[in-house]
């Protein structure tokens, strides 16, 4: 598996003309670069409002300055710029998804743990989105397991259940843990770990994602706390 330590980000300047992809992507494999991951946008203000944004995460290759100059040669590239990875600047994702006093809650928890992390050189982030009504609450569930990096989830509400407990299977297959604060509704039944105080749910989660704290949340799974 590969290491942060092994990956290298860049990001591209482009015209927003079709084929751009295929060329800057065609340049890499030249260098073997393995694409590890890969977003695209129109760029919506500054100077370079409405030209293209690619940024890539590729495993290393060895030769980066050529790779970059090579690069900047293709007719549609405008700039070409490398970086450390997310993984090396935001880390691992805590995401908090619920109803706003609860995730508010549960947020205050997790910043807290993960500043205790972060200062002695761990990346750990935060993200919240308050939400209410089921179907919102279950797109949002299900799109966590698309999201980069994402570790671990935390609902955090009074009441969930039907779609949002099958959105949550589905991302527990995919891998990730969830925590559910004790709540009405089926999805504590469907959660990893459920827990009634929501400054202790982002603890757990942010202990659960560090690499050096030693709760492990598939110890305690089905519990109750």
């Amino acid at each position: 598996m590969t290491t942060d330590t092994e990956m290298y980000a860049l990001s591209i300047i482009t015209e927003n003309r079709a084929g751009v992809l295929r060329d800057v992507a065609t340049v890499m494999a030249d260098y073997l670069a393995n694409i590890q991951m890969i977003q695209q946008s129109i760029i919506a203000s500054g100077p370079n409002t409405g030209k293209a944004y690619l940024y890539f995460e590729f495993e290393e290759c060895g030769n980066h300055g050529e790779l970059i100059a090579d690069l900047a040669r293709v007719p549609s590239v405008v700039d070409v710029t490398i970086y450390p990875p997310f993984s090396r600047i935001f880390g691992s994702r805590v995401i908090i998804i619920g109803g706003g006093a609860q995730v508010a809650q549960v947020a205050l928890g997790a910043v807290n743990e993960a500043d205790r992390h972060n200062i002695r050189g761990e990346r750990i982030s935060v993200d919240t989105i308050p939400l209410v009504g089921e179907q919102d609450l279950a797109l949002a569930v299900d799109a966590v397991a698309r999201l980069p990096r994402a570790s671990i989830l935390v609902l955090a509400g009074s009441l969930m259940g039907g779609e949002v407990s099958r959105a949550v299977e589905r991302v527990r297959a995919a891998g990730i843990p969830v925590i559910a604060l004790k709540m009405a509704g089926s999805v504590p039944s469907h959660a990893d770990l459920v827990v009634t105080d929501p400054i202790q749910a982002g603890v757990f989660a942010v202990m659960h994602v560090s690499g050096k704290a030693v709760f492990d949340i598939n110890r305690v799974r089905g519990r109750e706390f």
